[in-house]
């Protein structure tokens, strides 16, 4: 029989490459998507399943991570195996202009996840994307013993999640993982995220449709991956015999400067002819370097990256400037 899982988030980046994964493993995948009166399904209309369909093995669900009465009755009657919770507001910068919000939706929301698993007895096995935001301030590299410093209230409510899953799972016995994932960009990524940011002003310079990238802290490092590798690692967790914490990362720190040069160059452009200072893209307090040792990750879950940030660029602008042609992934 095939196996059911259940994942917040679906319309994001995560959610689309996770949910072909699942398929492709011949997973029955259920999804949660928020109504809105626009379409807000572009990553994942490709795996769309008319209803009518034998076999069909992919369904949406409205309801959002603030209703706890929809996230309770949707476990009830989907009674996954496996739960990914990828849903939250997940922009830094955004967060400190919705606390609020943000605290509801990544903190909240994830009790509410938990909670209905222990309370249903199901033997659901729950993942939780944390984030490499929790460390904030602590130097690097950063491994699943390091400090947790949250610099923003993205990470402070994930730091709750996190903690949440940790308790949840030590009082209760629930098979609840976080996944510590350190950046993770592709092409699905959102264009409000810098790295996105980047490649798309990037494409449309190069096309003559732009003359300028504005950016805020080009010093700030990060230890960017690839996404849909990364999803994989959230599979395999789910899969030890033991639920734990792991870090997942490349191991491999650049600067925003490191990656808006290599996005340029895959165009053949010199960037400093293009970029210019906003102060209004800084953050309130700022996360100056973010590196990951996915040791743990490497030995127990066998997962390595396989692609590091400067080709991750490459990826990125050769998607947008093919975006821009017409041509969609």
């Amino acid at each position: 029989m095939s196996k059911v899982a259940f994942i917040t988030g679906i319309t994001g980046q995560d959610g689309s490459y996770l949910t072909e994964f699942l398929l492709n493993k011949n997973y029955i995948v259920h999804g949660l998507i928020r109504r809105s009166s626009n379409f807000n399904t572009s990553r994942i209309d490709h795996l769309y399943q008319d209803v009518h369909e034998d076999n069909k093995k992919f369904f949406l669900h409205y309801g959002d991570m603030t209703d706890s009465v929809s996230l309770v009755n949707l476990i009830r009657e989907i009674e996954p195996d496996e739960i990914y919770n990828l849903a939250a507001q997940s922009h830094v910068q955004v967060s400190f202009s919705l606390p609020q919000y943000t605290a509801q939706v990544d903190g909240i929301g994830t009790m509410i996840i938990l909670e209905a698993i222990r309370a249903s007895g199901l033997s659901t096995r729950f993942y939780q994307a944390s984030t490499s935001e929790l460390f904030g301030s602590t130097p690097p590299p950063q491994n699943e013993l390091s400090t947790f410093k949250p610099r923003s209230p993205y990470s402070a409510a994930k730091l709750m999640a996190y903690w949440a899953t940790v308790n949840y799972r030590e009082g209760y016995g629930l098979h609840a993982t976080n996944g510590i994932l350190f950046n993770h960009e592709s092409p699905r990524r959102g264009e409000t995220f810098v790295t996105r940011k980047i490649s798309k002003a990037v494409a449309e310079i190069y096309s003559g449709k732009r003359k300028k990238l504005y950016l805020g802290n080009l010093e700030a490092i990060r230890d960017w991956g690839y996404a849909p590798e990364y999803v994989e690692s959230m599979w395999l967790m789910l899969q030890q015999d033991h639920p734990g914490d792991y870090v997942v990362a490349t191991g491999v720190g650049a600067t925003v400067k490191d990656f808006v040069k290599a996005s340029f160059e895959a165009v053949g452009l010199e960037w400093q002819k293009f970029v210019e200072y906003d102060a209004r893209y800084e953050r309130p307090t700022e996360v100056q370097a973010l590196i990951g040792d996915p040791l743990k990750a490497r030995e127990e879950l066998n997962w390595s990256a396989k692609t590091y940030w400067n080709d991750l660029a490459k990826i990125m602008v050769d998607a947008d400037l093919d975006f821009m042609q017409g041509n969609r992934e």
